[in-house]
């Protein structure tokens, strides 16, 4: 809120795709105008040898979340 972090909202090291979850907030998230919400997803593909293509559809799923 006016360039600075207020807090985490939510975090999930152990998320996994195939087992999705909803997570109830313990308190009430208010939201203002101008307030901006940053959602980071990361990829675990060491174990690939190739290329990971990712769909338009996949991301509308993951950033769903709000």
């Amino acid at each position: 809120r006016n360039g600075e972090q207020l807090r985490i909202i939510c975090e999930d090291n152990q998320y996994d795709f195939r087992l999705q979850e909803i997570r109830d907030m313990k308190e009430i998230l208010i939201i203002k105008p101008g307030d901006e919400i940053l959602v980071e997803c990361n990829f675990q593909t060491l174990d690939r040898s190739g290329i990971t293509f990712v769909s338009l559809f996949f991301y509308l799923q993951i950033f769903h979340c709000f």
